[in-house]
Protein backbone atom coordinates (compact mmCIF):
# COMPACT_ATOMS: atom_id res chain seq x y z
CA UNK A 1 0.00 0.00 0.00
CA UNK A 2 1.29 3.81 -0.94
CA UNK A 3 0.37 6.93 0.41
CA UNK A 4 -1.14 7.60 -3.00
CA UNK A 5 -4.79 5.86 -3.65
CA UNK A 6 -4.28 2.36 -5.07
CA UNK A 7 -7.84 1.44 -5.65
CA UNK A 8 -6.66 -2.10 -7.07
CA UNK A 9 -4.68 -2.76 -3.96
CA UNK A 10 -6.98 -1.20 -1.39
CA UNK A 11 -9.81 -3.24 -2.81
CA UNK A 12 -7.42 -6.79 -3.06
CA UNK A 13 -7.66 -5.98 1.20
CA UNK A 14 -11.32 -7.07 0.90
CA UNK A 15 -12.09 -10.59 -0.94
CA UNK A 16 -15.98 -9.61 0.00
CA UNK A 17 -15.79 -7.50 -3.43
CA UNK A 18 -15.69 -10.70 -5.04
CA UNK A 19 -18.79 -11.96 -3.46
CA UNK A 20 -21.55 -9.41 -3.18
CA UNK A 21 -21.71 -5.89 -4.07
CA UNK A 22 -21.13 -4.55 -0.61
CA UNK A 23 -22.54 -1.04 -0.04
CA UNK A 24 -23.30 -1.19 4.01
CA UNK A 25 -20.22 0.24 5.63
CA UNK A 26 -22.53 2.59 7.44
CA UNK A 27 -23.57 -0.76 9.48
CA UNK A 28 -19.75 -2.55 9.44
CA UNK A 29 -17.08 -3.24 7.13
CA UNK A 30 -15.80 -6.35 6.44
CA UNK A 31 -12.61 -7.94 7.27
CA UNK A 32 -9.56 -6.26 5.40
CA UNK A 33 -6.90 -9.11 4.92
CA UNK A 34 -3.94 -7.46 6.96
CA UNK A 35 -6.71 -6.96 9.84
CA UNK A 36 -7.24 -11.01 9.89
CA UNK A 37 -3.93 -11.80 9.49
CA UNK A 38 -3.38 -9.63 12.92
CA UNK A 39 -6.09 -11.13 14.61
CA UNK A 40 -4.65 -14.78 13.46
CA UNK A 41 -1.49 -14.15 14.98
CA UNK A 42 -2.77 -12.81 18.57
CA UNK A 43 -4.57 -16.18 18.50
CA UNK A 44 -1.41 -18.32 17.21
CA UNK A 45 0.31 -16.68 20.01
CA UNK A 46 -2.33 -17.76 22.42
CA UNK A 47 -2.64 -21.18 21.04
CA UNK A 48 1.42 -21.40 21.15
CA UNK A 49 3.05 -19.79 23.82
CA UNK A 50 0.07 -19.50 26.48
CA UNK A 51 0.08 -15.70 25.14
CA UNK A 52 3.46 -13.34 25.75
CA UNK A 53 0.71 -10.79 28.14
CA UNK A 54 4.12 -7.58 28.10
CA UNK A 55 4.64 -8.14 24.30
CA UNK A 56 0.21 -7.51 24.25
CA UNK A 57 0.59 -4.52 26.73
CA UNK A 58 3.40 -2.87 24.48
CA UNK A 59 1.41 -3.76 21.04
CA UNK A 60 -1.70 -1.80 23.01
CA UNK A 61 0.47 1.27 23.93
CA UNK A 62 1.78 1.02 20.40
CA UNK A 63 -1.83 0.93 18.94
CA UNK A 64 -2.81 4.04 21.24
CA UNK A 65 -0.65 6.13 19.51
CA UNK A 66 -1.29 5.21 16.20
CA UNK A 67 -5.01 6.26 17.23
CA UNK A 68 -4.00 9.51 18.65
CA UNK A 69 -2.33 10.41 15.82
CA UNK A 70 -5.24 9.87 13.66
CA UNK A 71 -7.07 12.43 15.43
CA UNK A 72 -4.54 14.90 16.17
CA UNK A 73 -4.39 14.07 19.89
CA UNK A 74 -1.60 12.51 22.12
CA UNK A 75 -1.43 9.07 23.07
CA UNK A 76 -2.51 10.04 26.80
CA UNK A 77 -5.36 11.01 25.42
CA UNK A 78 -6.88 8.15 24.38
CA UNK A 79 -8.68 5.32 26.21
CA UNK A 80 -10.02 1.73 25.01
CA UNK A 81 -13.54 0.88 25.54
CA UNK A 82 -16.54 -1.62 24.37
CA UNK A 83 -17.80 0.38 21.94
CA UNK A 84 -19.48 4.07 21.25
CA UNK A 85 -22.42 3.73 23.61
CA UNK A 86 -19.88 2.65 26.37
CA UNK A 87 -17.74 5.80 25.91
CA UNK A 88 -21.07 7.95 25.49
CA UNK A 89 -22.02 6.49 29.08
CA UNK A 90 -18.20 7.07 30.61
CA UNK A 91 -18.81 10.72 29.13
CA UNK A 92 -22.06 10.91 30.38
CA UNK A 93 -20.99 10.15 34.23
CA UNK A 94 -17.80 11.90 33.94
CA UNK A 95 -19.31 15.15 33.42
CA UNK A 96 -19.43 16.93 37.05
CA UNK A 97 -22.88 18.33 36.68
CA UNK A 98 -25.09 19.71 39.48
CA UNK A 99 -28.86 19.47 39.61
CA UNK A 100 -30.49 22.13 36.77
CA UNK A 101 -27.46 21.55 34.92
CA UNK A 102 -28.39 20.88 31.32
CA UNK A 103 -27.54 19.19 28.08
CA UNK A 104 -28.54 19.88 24.09
CA UNK A 105 -28.78 17.52 22.08
CA UNK A 106 -30.03 16.99 17.91
CA UNK A 107 -33.24 15.16 18.12
CA UNK A 108 -33.38 12.56 16.07
CA UNK A 109 -29.56 11.34 16.47
CA UNK A 110 -28.67 7.73 17.37
CA UNK A 111 -30.70 7.30 20.62
CA UNK A 112 -27.83 5.40 22.19
CA UNK A 113 -25.91 8.76 22.22
CA UNK A 114 -29.49 10.19 23.80
CA UNK A 115 -29.81 7.63 26.61
CA UNK A 116 -26.66 7.79 28.29
CA UNK A 117 -27.78 11.94 28.53
CA UNK A 118 -31.54 10.68 29.42
CA UNK A 119 -30.33 8.52 32.14
CA UNK A 120 -28.80 11.62 33.87
CA UNK A 121 -32.23 13.07 34.57
CA UNK A 122 -31.56 10.96 37.67
CA UNK A 123 -29.15 13.72 38.80
CA UNK A 124 -31.22 16.37 38.37
CA UNK A 125 -30.15 17.53 34.54
CA UNK A 126 -32.10 18.61 31.93
CA UNK A 127 -31.87 17.47 28.59
CA UNK A 128 -33.10 19.48 25.75
CA UNK A 129 -33.53 18.66 21.87
CA UNK A 130 -32.67 20.61 19.27
CA UNK A 131 -34.50 19.67 16.29
CA UNK A 132 -33.44 20.28 12.51
CA UNK A 133 -36.22 21.59 10.12
CA UNK A 134 -35.28 19.18 7.76
CA UNK A 135 -33.44 15.82 7.37
CA UNK A 136 -30.78 17.52 5.26
CA UNK A 137 -30.60 20.19 7.67
CA UNK A 138 -26.69 20.38 9.07
CA UNK A 139 -26.34 21.29 12.09
CA UNK A 140 -24.29 24.54 13.52
CA UNK A 141 -23.40 26.86 16.12
CA UNK A 142 -26.73 28.67 15.29
CA UNK A 143 -28.62 25.24 15.71
CA UNK A 144 -27.48 25.33 19.31
CA UNK A 145 -27.34 28.83 20.30
CA UNK A 146 -30.97 29.51 21.08
CA UNK A 147 -31.22 26.61 23.55
CA UNK A 148 -27.90 27.25 25.43
CA UNK A 149 -27.79 28.84 28.82
CA UNK A 150 -25.94 29.24 31.80
CA UNK A 151 -26.61 26.16 32.73
CA UNK A 152 -25.38 23.94 30.18
CA UNK A 153 -22.77 21.77 30.57
CA UNK A 154 -22.60 20.03 27.41
CA UNK A 155 -23.38 20.02 23.80
CA UNK A 156 -23.50 15.82 22.11
CA UNK A 157 -24.04 15.32 18.68
CA UNK A 158 -22.66 12.59 16.02
CA UNK A 159 -20.15 14.27 13.50
CA UNK A 160 -22.09 12.46 11.03
CA UNK A 161 -24.88 11.08 11.42
CA UNK A 162 -26.12 7.52 10.23
CA UNK A 163 -29.46 8.34 9.35
CA UNK A 164 -29.67 10.27 7.00
CA UNK A 165 -25.46 11.64 6.22
CA UNK A 166 -25.38 14.88 7.02
CA UNK A 167 -21.87 16.21 7.87
CA UNK A 168 -22.29 18.22 10.93
CA UNK A 169 -20.33 21.66 11.12
CA UNK A 170 -18.35 21.28 14.21
CA UNK A 171 -16.23 23.88 13.55
CA UNK A 172 -18.97 26.34 14.29
CA UNK A 173 -20.18 24.51 17.37
CA UNK A 174 -16.63 23.50 18.97
CA UNK A 175 -16.04 27.66 18.83
CA UNK A 176 -19.21 27.97 20.51
CA UNK A 177 -18.60 25.45 23.26
CA UNK A 178 -15.08 27.60 23.56
CA UNK A 179 -16.56 30.60 23.98
CA UNK A 180 -19.15 29.51 26.54
CA UNK A 181 -17.81 27.17 28.57
CA UNK A 182 -19.37 24.15 27.30
CA UNK A 183 -18.02 20.35 26.81
CA UNK A 184 -18.14 19.59 23.15
CA UNK A 185 -18.98 15.63 23.10
CA UNK A 186 -18.96 14.16 19.47
CA UNK A 187 -19.80 10.37 18.31
CA UNK A 188 -17.68 10.04 15.64
CA UNK A 189 -18.70 6.39 14.53
CA UNK A 190 -19.48 7.31 11.44
CA UNK A 191 -16.79 9.98 10.30
CA UNK A 192 -13.78 8.34 11.80
CA UNK A 193 -11.84 6.44 9.33
CA UNK A 194 -13.44 8.43 6.44
CA UNK A 195 -13.34 11.94 7.44
CA UNK A 196 -10.18 14.11 9.42
CA UNK A 197 -11.12 14.58 12.48
CA UNK A 198 -9.25 16.89 14.71
CA UNK A 199 -9.89 16.96 17.88
CA UNK A 200 -7.68 20.12 19.07
CA UNK A 201 -8.78 22.05 16.14
CA UNK A 202 -12.81 21.21 16.40
CA UNK A 203 -12.20 22.37 20.16
CA UNK A 204 -13.93 18.31 20.92
CA UNK A 205 -13.61 17.43 24.60
CA UNK A 206 -14.31 13.72 24.60
CA UNK A 207 -14.96 11.99 21.54
CA UNK A 208 -16.21 8.54 21.17
CA UNK A 209 -16.37 5.81 18.39
CA UNK A 210 -16.89 2.14 17.68
CA UNK A 211 -13.97 0.57 15.49
CA UNK A 212 -16.13 -1.62 13.40
CA UNK A 213 -17.44 0.95 10.99
CA UNK A 214 -14.52 2.90 9.59
CA UNK A 215 -11.91 1.69 11.71
CA UNK A 216 -12.09 -1.67 9.84
CA UNK A 217 -12.12 -3.62 13.28
CA UNK A 218 -14.84 -6.14 14.33
CA UNK A 219 -17.30 -5.06 16.91
CA UNK A 220 -16.70 -5.44 20.56
CA UNK A 221 -13.80 -2.35 20.56
CA UNK A 222 -13.85 1.77 21.04
CA UNK A 223 -11.87 4.66 21.44
CA UNK A 224 -12.86 7.42 23.94
CA UNK A 225 -10.62 10.62 23.49
CA UNK A 226 -10.63 12.80 26.10
CA UNK A 227 -8.60 15.80 26.05
CA UNK A 228 -5.91 16.34 28.67
CA UNK A 229 -6.37 19.02 31.13
CA UNK A 230 -9.90 17.81 32.37
CA UNK A 231 -8.81 16.69 35.70
CA UNK A 232 -12.73 17.41 36.47
CA UNK A 233 -14.21 14.08 34.50
CA UNK A 234 -13.88 11.07 36.82
CA UNK A 235 -14.46 7.96 36.14
CA UNK A 236 -17.86 6.02 37.80
CA UNK A 237 -16.17 2.87 37.92
CA UNK A 238 -12.70 2.54 39.54
CA UNK A 239 -9.98 -0.17 39.24
CA UNK A 240 -6.36 -0.40 39.71
CA UNK A 241 -5.77 0.06 36.21
CA UNK A 242 -7.50 3.54 37.14
CA UNK A 243 -5.21 4.53 39.60
CA UNK A 244 -2.08 7.07 39.77
CA UNK A 245 -0.67 4.85 42.07
CA UNK A 246 -1.98 1.01 41.77
CA UNK A 247 -0.89 -0.91 44.83
CA UNK A 248 1.92 -3.36 43.38
CA UNK A 249 1.12 -5.65 46.30
CA UNK A 250 -2.04 -6.09 45.32
CA UNK A 251 -3.74 -4.73 48.98
CA UNK A 252 -6.60 -1.69 48.30
CA UNK A 253 -5.25 1.41 49.62
CA UNK A 254 -8.40 3.38 50.84
CA UNK A 255 -6.00 6.14 51.43
CA UNK A 256 -5.03 6.21 47.84
CA UNK A 257 -7.39 6.16 45.59
CA UNK A 258 -6.21 9.45 43.18
CA UNK A 259 -6.98 8.35 39.63
CA UNK A 260 -4.50 9.18 37.12
CA UNK A 261 -4.12 12.24 34.74
CA UNK A 262 -4.49 10.40 31.35
CA UNK A 263 -7.82 9.19 29.31
CA UNK A 264 -6.81 5.34 31.08
CA UNK A 265 -8.41 6.26 33.86
CA UNK A 266 -11.49 5.71 32.50
CA UNK A 267 -10.10 2.21 31.33
CA UNK A 268 -11.33 -0.73 33.57
CA UNK A 269 -9.05 -3.97 34.03
CA UNK A 270 -8.40 -6.33 31.11
CA UNK A 271 -8.53 -4.54 27.21
CA UNK A 272 -9.70 -6.47 24.10
CA UNK A 273 -6.45 -7.11 23.35
CA UNK A 274 -7.38 -9.39 19.85
CA UNK A 275 -9.07 -6.09 18.69
CA UNK A 276 -6.68 -3.89 19.65
CA UNK A 277 -3.95 -5.60 17.95
CA UNK A 278 -6.35 -5.81 14.73
CA UNK A 279 -6.97 -2.00 15.28
CA UNK A 280 -2.97 -1.33 14.85
CA UNK A 281 -3.17 -3.17 11.64
CA UNK A 282 -6.07 -1.17 10.73
CA UNK A 283 -4.84 2.13 11.18
CA UNK A 284 -1.67 1.58 9.92
CA UNK A 285 -3.57 0.85 6.71
CA UNK A 286 -6.04 3.79 6.88
CA UNK A 287 -2.97 6.14 7.97
CA UNK A 288 -1.14 4.65 4.41
CA UNK A 289 -3.79 5.49 2.04
CA UNK A 290 -4.49 8.69 3.74
CA UNK A 291 -8.11 9.97 5.52
CA UNK A 292 -7.88 12.81 3.22
CA UNK A 293 -8.02 10.47 0.16
CA UNK A 294 -10.71 8.12 1.65
CA UNK A 295 -12.34 11.43 2.28
CA UNK A 296 -12.21 12.48 -1.52
CA UNK A 297 -13.14 8.94 -2.70
CA UNK A 298 -15.96 8.59 -1.25
CA UNK A 299 -17.21 11.94 -2.29
CA UNK A 300 -16.95 11.48 -5.53
CA UNK A 301 -18.64 7.96 -5.40
CA UNK A 302 -21.36 10.37 -4.29
CA UNK A 303 -21.30 12.81 -6.86
CA UNK A 304 -21.97 10.00 -9.35
CA UNK A 305 -24.55 8.20 -7.28
CA UNK A 306 -26.26 11.65 -7.14
CA UNK A 307 -25.97 11.75 -10.94
CA UNK A 308 -27.80 8.33 -11.43
CA UNK A 309 -30.66 9.33 -8.57
CA UNK A 310 -31.42 12.21 -10.28
CA UNK A 311 -31.55 10.43 -14.12
CA UNK A 312 -33.78 7.69 -12.17
CA UNK A 313 -35.95 10.58 -10.33
CA UNK A 314 -34.73 8.48 -7.35
CA UNK A 315 -35.32 11.59 -4.51
CA UNK A 316 -32.33 10.92 -1.91
CA UNK A 317 -33.21 12.32 1.71
CA UNK A 318 -30.13 13.56 2.68
CA UNK A 319 -27.62 16.19 1.66
CA UNK A 320 -26.16 17.27 -1.82
CA UNK A 321 -23.44 19.41 -1.22
CA UNK A 322 -20.29 18.06 -0.93
CA UNK A 323 -19.37 19.90 2.02
CA UNK A 324 -22.60 18.43 4.08
CA UNK A 325 -21.93 15.08 2.94
CA UNK A 326 -19.87 12.26 3.32
CA UNK A 327 -20.42 8.57 2.53
CA UNK A 328 -23.56 7.53 3.85
CA UNK A 329 -26.47 8.11 1.08
CA UNK A 330 -30.45 7.11 1.70
CA UNK A 331 -33.05 6.81 -0.90
CA UNK A 332 -36.46 7.62 -0.05
CA UNK A 333 -38.15 4.30 -1.93
CA UNK A 334 -39.96 1.83 0.05
CA UNK A 335 -37.76 -0.58 2.51
CA UNK A 336 -39.68 -3.78 1.79
CA UNK A 337 -39.88 -4.40 -2.06
CA UNK A 338 -36.41 -2.37 -2.64
CA UNK A 339 -34.77 -4.40 0.25
CA UNK A 340 -35.98 -7.38 -1.39
CA UNK A 341 -34.28 -6.96 -4.14
CA UNK A 342 -30.96 -5.62 -3.09
CA UNK A 343 -30.51 -8.40 -1.78
CA UNK A 344 -31.90 -11.11 -4.89
CA UNK A 345 -29.11 -9.50 -7.18
CA UNK A 346 -26.53 -9.55 -4.05
CA UNK A 347 -26.49 -6.26 -3.14
CA UNK A 348 -25.53 -5.68 0.53
CA UNK A 349 -27.42 -2.12 2.35
CA UNK A 350 -29.06 -1.15 5.06
CA UNK A 351 -32.97 0.09 5.53
CA UNK A 352 -33.65 3.01 7.24
CA UNK A 353 -36.09 4.90 8.63
CA UNK A 354 -36.79 7.04 5.68
CA UNK A 355 -35.62 4.13 3.09
CA UNK A 356 -32.44 2.69 1.73
CA UNK A 357 -29.11 3.55 3.14
CA UNK A 358 -26.43 3.02 0.91
CA UNK A 359 -22.52 3.86 2.64
CA UNK A 360 -19.28 3.85 0.79
CA UNK A 361 -16.22 2.56 1.95
CA UNK A 362 -12.21 3.00 0.66
CA UNK A 363 -12.89 -0.38 -1.08
CA UNK A 364 -15.80 0.80 -3.47
CA UNK A 365 -15.43 1.81 -6.81
CA UNK A 366 -16.74 3.41 -9.77
CA UNK A 367 -17.60 0.60 -11.20
CA UNK A 368 -19.57 -0.43 -8.05
CA UNK A 369 -21.70 2.71 -8.97
CA UNK A 370 -22.37 1.68 -11.72
CA UNK A 371 -23.39 -1.40 -10.95
CA UNK A 372 -25.38 -0.16 -8.56
CA UNK A 373 -27.31 1.95 -10.94
CA UNK A 374 -28.03 -1.41 -13.35
CA UNK A 375 -29.64 -2.90 -10.09
CA UNK A 376 -31.74 0.67 -9.62
CA UNK A 377 -33.21 0.30 -13.30
CA UNK A 378 -33.77 -3.59 -13.51
CA UNK A 379 -36.43 -2.46 -10.48
CA UNK A 380 -38.02 0.48 -12.45
CA UNK A 381 -38.18 -1.60 -15.46
CA UNK A 382 -39.65 -4.62 -13.74
CA UNK A 383 -42.04 -2.40 -11.99
CA UNK A 384 -43.48 -0.87 -14.92
CA UNK A 385 -43.41 -3.38 -16.92
CA UNK A 386 -45.13 -5.87 -14.39
CA UNK A 387 -41.99 -8.53 -15.43
CA UNK A 388 -40.52 -11.16 -12.95
CA UNK A 389 -37.00 -10.14 -13.60
CA UNK A 390 -35.52 -10.01 -10.53
CA UNK A 391 -31.57 -10.09 -10.76
CA UNK A 392 -28.69 -9.14 -13.46
CA UNK A 393 -26.21 -11.58 -13.95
Amino acid sequence: MTSRFDAAAIRSEFPVTKRMLYLDSAHQTPLATSVRSALTDFYSESHETAGPKPVWLRRVEQTRARVASLFNAKPSEVAFTKNTSEGMNIAAHAIPFAAGDNVVLIEGDHPNAAYAWLNQRRRGVEVRFAKLAAESEIASADTFRPLIDERTKVICLSHVSFHAGQRHDLASIGRLCRERGIYLVVDAMQSVGVLPVDVQALNISILAAGTHKGLLVPQGLGVLVVRDGLDELQPAYLAMSSLANPPADYIARPDDMATRKDAARFEIGNLNLPDIQALDAAVEMITKVGVENVERHVLALGDRLIEILDAQAIPLVGPRKREHRAHIYVLRVPVGPWAEHFANNQVRVSPERDGIRISFAMFNTLDDVERLAQVLRLYGAKNSAGQAVERID
